[in-house]
């Protein structure tokens, strides 16, 4: 079985013009250090450089950013209280929140997601850490060029391409890289995609990762799973620092009205509970006196994150084998490709959300063009799957 993929117009006709980025924060050597890094990336360029949301709202117009990074702290008008005003001025506007590992600041940015931010990422927390942090700002100015893309094709009304090609780096640690990862989104993204047939057994333990839309994607369909939350464990890996899978495993249990937490090391994953994999340390899962328990870690990070979604995926394939049920949803680059090849070699199966209901079709992109899927669904309908094959379904 196979999907072919919407041919794509070439990258000339997206607009080559640099993506314009406003940065707020009431720091102004954290608004020095991210306006310098921007403007050294040829594709990117900064219009404004503001100390207030008051700011941003009063010359939005004016500079009409198409990406604005948003501190959640500042004077007279903090970030929470500008995102919907300056969502209502430019709807298409992109948000990303900025905010330090804080309990308060990880509730106010997942509120902002809810809101309408489009992602967000954590800042270290005084200006000398943010100024010595190369992951920050790694991290920083690939969100924007991710976002700031996916947001120019959709106003232009043409499937997304992806930034221009940027080679991606091979996995980290252990992990071998594999054909989806040296092929560029943008040509794959013209390629077939091939689906596998589902396994003839139902499903017993349901696995997810996710990254870049996330906390979003994940409320969504967990809200979707009465039907399977009761049979199996849940065991999610979503790419988020200390203190903020915290707040996002409280979120899943309002959610699912389940039990949903961070998992600990050595506790015994049962049916009924969904666990978390705590931020910056990786989830895997390991057989102890014949019982699969959690196995958490702070070892080396994956594909330049911890936790990551290939650890979780490939030591669920050792133990559990063709029980596993995996879902890739939307995230920024190819975590998760390594891991759900495992998962199909043991014998489970493997679905992805679709291009165009992901925030980023990175992550379920590797894993569809590489050949691992037996579905690619629109994030709504994914749930409704899911309960089917537990139930033995396998159309």
């Amino acid at each position: 079985m196979s999907v072919v993929a919407t041919a794509k117009p070439p990258l000339s006709v997206v607009s080559q013009e640099p993506i314009r980025v406003m940065v707020v924060d009431d720091a102004v050597v954290v608004r020095g250090l991210v306006s310098r890094w921007i403007d050294a990336e040829p594709d990117l360029k900064i219009v404004a450089s503001l100390r207030t949301g008051q700011e941003a709202l009063e010359r939005l117009e004016q500079t009409d950013p198409e990406v604005v990074l948003l501190d959640v702290e500042m004077p007279i008008l903090d970030g929470i209280s500008a995102l919907p005003l300056l969502l209502r001025k430019k709807r298409n506007l992109v948000v990303i929140m900025v905010s330090t590992l804080t309990r308060r600041n990880a509730e106010v940015t997942l509120k902002a997601l809810s809101l309408g931010a489009a992602d967000y990422i954590p800042k270290p927390e005084s200006q000398h850490e943010v100024a010595a942090s190369a992951t920050f700002q790694r991290d920083l100015v690939e969100k924007i060029r991710q976002l700031g893309w996916r947001r120019r094709q959709r106003n232009l009304g043409i499937p997304a391409l992806g930034p221009p090609v940027i080679p991606a780096p091979p996995l980290q640690a252990d992990g071998a890289d594999t054909a989806a990862h040296s092929v560029p989104h943008a040509l794959r993204s013209l390629t077939e995609i091939k689906l596998r047939p589902f396994p003839l057994s139902p499903p017993r333990v349901l696995l997810i990762g996710s990254s870049t839309g996330g906390p979003q994607a994940l409320g969504t369909l967990i809200g979707g799973l009465n039907g399977v939350l009761d049979r199996t464990p849940v065991l999610i890996t979503q790419h988020m620092p200390p203190t903020f899978t915290t707040i996002l495993a409280e979120h899943i249990a309002r959610v699912s009205g389940r039990p949903a937490h961070e998992a600990e090391d050595g506790e015994p994953f049962v049916a009924g509970t969904i666990y978390v994999a705590p931020g910056g340390k990786h989830m895997q899962v390991a057989r102890r006196n014949g019982i699969a328990v959690a196995d958490i870690s702070d070892s080396a990070p994956i594909n330049f994150c911890r936790p990551a979604v290939d650890p979780l995926f490939s030591s669920a394939a050792k133990v559990w084998g063709a029980w596993n049920l995996a879902l890739v949803l939307t995230g920024m680059g190819s975590d998760g490709t390594q891991g759900a090849a495992a998962v199909v070699a043991a014998g489970g199966s493997v679905m992805a959300q679709d291009e165009a209901t992901s925030v980023v079709w990175g992550m379920p992109g590797s894993v569809a063009h590489a050949g691992l899927c037996s579905a690619v669904l629109p994030l709504d309908r994914i749930a409704a799957k899911v309960v089917r094959l537990f139930w033995g379904d396998r159309q």
